[in-house]
């Protein structure tokens, strides 16, 4: 899944805040949290049940050798996500997330939107996240 020639799709980029708000008014939209296990569990991940959906974790890079998750593509289709349907990517702070929006784009998929500040937002002047911006800063439902 090389992400070289795939540099100059433009990939929407929105905030937590926006997401979630899409996420309560269209119904064929999903998120998708392409972080590792580990961060799922030890984290938190953000939660949907309050607008009666579920969250989608699929893993953009297999934890603990971090390479691409080969197997990306198919467990999308396999979650029952159409080509024409809204997905909302999150990772930990928006970078593996929009790598994923890429490649799903490249491949027919026309509504990813990237989630820019991510499940943990930027880090701050002390090396800390969730302190600036972010799902958690922003008091989206999470939980762990």
């Amino acid at each position: 899944m090389n992400l070289t020639n795939k540099k100059d799709l433009n990939i929407k980029n929105i905030t937590s805040i926006e997401c979630f708000n899409k996420l309560s008014e269209i119904s064929n939209s999903y998120l998708i949290d392409v972080r590792t296990r580990p961060e799922w569990t030890y984290v938190g991940a953000p939660d949907l049940s309050s607008i009666n959906k579920n969250v989608i974790f699929i893993s953009w890079q297999v934890y603990p050798e971090m390479g691409t998750n080969k197997f990306f593509e198919n467990q999308i289709l396999e979650s029952s996500i159409k080509k024409d349907d809204n997905l909302y990517f999150i990772c930990r702070s928006g970078n593996r997330s929009n790598n994923a929006a890429k490649f799903l784009t490249s491949l027919g998929f026309s509504n990813c939107i990237n989630v820019i500040d991510g499940f943990e937002g930027k880090i701050n002047h002390e090396g800390q996240r969730a302190l600036i911006d972010g799902w958690q800063f922003n008091n989206l439902p999470w939980k762990q």
